[in-house]
């Protein structure tokens, strides 16, 4: 918060969006992984198959940008996309061997990081800050429609 305290809320979380994305490239650099997509891996580690749409919308992603991380992901060895047998359009994603091999590693990245920036706040701090933050975002949201 500013010195005042009058620093808008928006701001103060784009800052810390700022912040932990920093902090993920960090960690996530050797594997040449961007913090977007070690959301996308942490996804496919838990269900295989999904289809490209599916990611998208689990990660509030457009599908467009979705098909540029997908692609990236692809060069690098990590995902495959296979068809869906009924649907031509329709792609299905699944971690390769290689992919599966970090699986160790973006595992502990996802719980340590989890960890880290949950320290200090009781179990009720936590669930008061996602009510919050639940409030805020349909706060946008509305205001979004609304224009």
């Amino acid at each position: 918060m500013s010195e005042q305290g009058t620093e808008h809320v928006g701001v103060m979380i784009h800052t810390i969006d700022l912040e932990i994305t920093n902090y993920l490239k960090h960690r996530l650099g050797k594997f040449q992984l961007a913090p977007e997509q070690h959301l996308v891996m942490a996804l496919l580690l838990k269900q295989q198959g999904l289809t490209q749409n599916e990611i998208a919308d689990q990660l509030r992603k457009d599908k467009s940008s979705m098909t540029r991380m997908l692609a990236s992901l692809e060069k690098k060895g990590f995902i495959k996309r296979e068809g869906c047998p009924n649907d031509r359009r329709c792609m299905k994603v699944y971690l390769t061997d290689e992919g599966e091999s970090l699986r160790g590693y973006i595992d502990m990245i996802t719980e340590t990081t989890k960890e880290q920036f949950e320290r200090d706040f009781s179990k009720e701090e936590k669930e008061e800050l996602i009510r919050l933050l639940a409030k805020f975002r349909m706060n946008v949201q509305s205001a979004d429609r609304k224009s």
